[in-house]
Order: C-alpha cells, then sequence, then structure tokens
C-alpha cells in the first residue's frame, strides 16, 4: 500500500486547535511518522496575535511531545521575555511536526534537516493553525520555517527583521523573519551574544506590529 505524501486527507476541517491537536496524533502524511516518537504539535494561546514557526522538533520535543522545550526552546524563552513578548500570549509551532533524525549505532539521535517533499507534505496543518489562532505577525524562524511560510522568495539574511504580507495567515497579517534559537546555540562563543541580541531586535519589530494594530 502507497502512503500518503500530504497529510491533507488527516486535517479536519473547521476545527479548533483541540481537534486539531488529536488528529495530528495520527498523521500519516509522510513517512517521518515511522521513527518519531509522535507528534509535536503546536502549543499556546488559541487566539495568539502572535505566532511563531520553526523547522521541527528536536530531540527533547520529540520526547515530551511539545515544542521549543530544549535547549533551543529556553534561548526563545529569554529572547522572547528581552522583546517584550510573552510566551503564553503566543502560539509556538514547526513547519514539520515530526522529528527527523541520523543515528549511529551507539550514538545520540542527531537532527536531520526536512526535505522539500516533507515540509510540503506538513504544510496542510500550519494551514489549519493559521486559520484556527488567526495571528496577526506569523515570525519565521530559519530557512524552513521561510519556506514554509512564505515559499522561496525570501532569505533569513537578506531579509529579516522587516514586516512582510503573510495572506496565507490570514487578511492584514503578517511575517517577520529570524534566525532559528538553535543556529544561534551553534555559533561560535565570540558571536552568540551579537546573534541573540539580533533574534531580540526581530522579535521587537514584532512587538512594534501588534503596537501598532
Amino acid at each position: 500500500m502507497t502512503e500518503p505524501e500530504s497529510a491533507a486527507e488527516f486535517v479536519p476541517d473547521g476545527a479548533d486547535l483541540a481537534a486539531l491537536r488529536a488528529a495530528a496524533a495520527g498523521c500519516r502524511g509522510c513517512e517521518l511518522y515511522r521513527d518519531a516518537t509522535q507528534t509535536v504539535f503546536g502549543d499556546g494561546a488559541a487566539a495568539a496575535r502572535v505566532m511563531l514557526v520553526g523547522e521541527q522538533p528536536g530531540d527533547k520535543e520529540d520526547r515530551a511531545g511539545e515544542p521549543f522545550v530544549g535547549p533551543a526552546g529556553r534561548l526563545l524563552d529569554r529572547a522572547l521575555a528581552d522583546a517584550g513578548l510573552d510566551r503564553d500570549r503566543c502560539y509556538l509551532t514547526n513547519a514539520v511536526k515530526h522529528f527527523r533524525f541520523t543515528r549511529a549505532p551507539g550514538k545520540p539521535r542527531l537532527h536531520k534537516k526536512p526535505s522539500v517533499g516533507q515540509i510540503n507534505a506538513c504544510a496542510p496543518w500550519l494551514t489549519a493553525e493559521y486559520a484556527a489562532v488567526r495571528p496577526a505577525v506569523v515570525v519565521a524562524l530559519g530557512a524552513t520555517a521561510v519556506r514554509a511560510v512564505l515559499g522561496t522568495r525570501y532569505r533569513v539574511t537578506a531579509d529579516r527583521g522587516r514586516l512582510l504580507p503573510c495572506p496565507q495567515a490570514g487578511d492584514g497579517a503578517q511575517a517577520v523573519i529570524s534566525t532559528h534559537p538553535s543556529a544561534i546555540l551553534r555559533a561560535p562563543d565570540d558571536t552568540r551574544a551579537e546573534a541573540l541580541a539580533a533574534l531580540v531586535s526581530d522579535l521587537r519589530v514584532v512587538v512594534g506590529a501588534i503596537d501598532r494594530r
């Protein structure tokens, strides 16, 4: 039996976040479900004005079943606080809902970037999250999230920190591009503070956009 190449058939029409989360637990829209521990769906305020989209769950998230709970999530919490954004009033999710990893015998699971096909297969979940949350601003954290949220037109380095149209998230919705906090953790020690400051600066653009609405 051929497996589906999209999550579309698993996404209930017009569902709220609770129903979407329950349905996503059984998603078989791409092959990643076979090795991941579980689906890691989005989490946060149901009527959040800010939605943050990362790449995919990591090892800690895969085990916990919640997004942004590992080291990158803790760094994001710090950046949100420094920018004046309350995480509890945001909605956090990922472009891909299952952990893609590689592992040698006896070694820990190592993150592996999701393919374009896997990003596209998971896109119906992100579309449904937009419809349920209706965010005013979507923050795309890293290149994979940029592709999922905005397509191939924009790049992190060239377009970060400015407000961009994001009509797929709703009428009048905007997007802001920034780096993923995991990239900051991987940066050399002598550049990490500057990279974190840049993430905070991008998030302050979000704060300004929300304040003007």
